[in-house]
């Protein structure tokens, strides 16, 4: 089965927040016999190119079988990740539903159907975050992500009113979004070392491994890696220096499912716990992550998503949550249809 055709939308829609509205380039790529699949990633292109950005990817995808994934990890025209990203995801989804079986199926089966998430309560006042939290832990969310503000004693003060709102019963973690320096966040971690953190994530302002090590010798807070992990080769790095107990594995920074496979092949390996997750977005992208978490068993923890904070996305049924955990769609390919009215509605002019 060979692509003959390309697509781009660049669509954007709000969240119920006050976070900024999540934007995603869409791809549908359809074959010679007129199947389609989509993929989904973040990409900092313009309108205005994407007729030109498509006319050469097409040049380079026109005539190429469908299965042929590992191949287009290796073409020039899809060096940026997130783009090898969304078009590999197509390829994956056309092939679900050429073979009539969801995406699990094709990576090792449904050793899950409901994949647990982790929220986040974003940063602000420590009663407000605290009431909030509250009101997901009563929706079934057993694990929070609070977003560091960036100041120590504020941080501290976040997660110490969080804990005390929803007790032992929820799993929180603290995303300092790599704001620190090493001595401040030395002093947050002996601050933050009763509080029960599952971990601390990308603690240190720097995509390098091993003072994120230096900084794990010395407190007993966990730690994590999201930021610092483009491929295999840095998980294998972060296992061998002992950066981090956990690490989260975004399919746009590794390039797609088949790398994100193989990262988690790594960490599992080296007996570091894995999550799969990355920015919010708009369905296409929460499906594949869905998927690769349904067919690998190490992928068992809360993996990170902000799908329930959309006003909309572009599918023509929602993903379904319950209990703060989500149905792995059982349609063929991603198992999710995507409806073009909304992507047209909210398409980017």
């Amino acid at each position: 089965m060979k692509i003959n055709d390309l697509e781009f939308f660049l669509v954007e829609i709000g969240r119920t927040n006050l976070l900024a509205p999540v934007r995603s380039l869409l791809v549908r790529l359809t074959t010679d016999q007129g199947w389609e699949g989509w993929g989904e990633a973040a990409v900092p292109w313009r309108p205005g190119e994407l007729a030109a950005r498509r006319d050469v990817l097409l040049a380079v995808l026109a005539g190429r079988s469908v299965y042929d994934i590992e191949e287009l990890h290796l073409l020039d025209v899809l060096a940026p990740a997130p783009l090898r990203s969304a078009v590999e995801m197509a390829c994956w989804d056309l092939m679900g539903r050429l073979l009539g079986q969801p995406l699990c199926n094709l990576l090792g089966g449904a050793y899950r159907r409901r994949v647990p998430l982790a929220v986040g309560l974003g940063s602000g006042r420590p009663h407000r975050l605290a009431r909030f939290a509250r009101e997901l832990a009563s929706q079934g969310y057993h694990c929070q992500t609070i977003t560091s503000s960036g100041q120590m004693e504020l941080d501290r003060l976040l997660v110490s009113a969080v804990r005390e709102a929803v007790g032992d019963a929820v799993q929180l973690r603290l995303d300092a979004e790599a704001h620190y320096e090493m001595e401040t966040v030395r002093d947050l971690c002996a601050a933050l070392e009763y509080e029960r953190l599952q971990f601390l994530l990308d603690p240190l302002d720097t995509r390098e491994l091993y003072p994120v090590a230096s900084l794990g010798r010395q407190t007993t807070v966990p730690l994590a890696v999201w930021r610092a992990v483009r491929s295999p080769a840095d998980v294998l790095a972060a296992a061998r220096c002992g950066a981090a107990s956990s690490v989260v594995i975004d399919l746009e920074q590794v390039g797609g499912i088949s790398p994100a496979r193989s990262c988690t092949a790594v960490a599992t390996a080296a007996g570091i716990a894995a999550l799969v997750g990355g920015r919010p977005a708009l369905g296409i992208s929460t499906a594949a992550m869905l998927h690769l978490a349904a067919a690998t068993p190490s992928l068992s923890g809360a993996n990170p998503c902000a799908y329930h904070e959309l006003r909309d996305d572009v599918l023509a049924e929602p993903l379904q949550i319950v209990g703060g955990m989500m149905g792995v769609p059982q349609g063929p390919g991603l198992g999710i249809e995507v409806e073009r009215g909304k992507v047209e509605q909210y398409a980017v002019e």
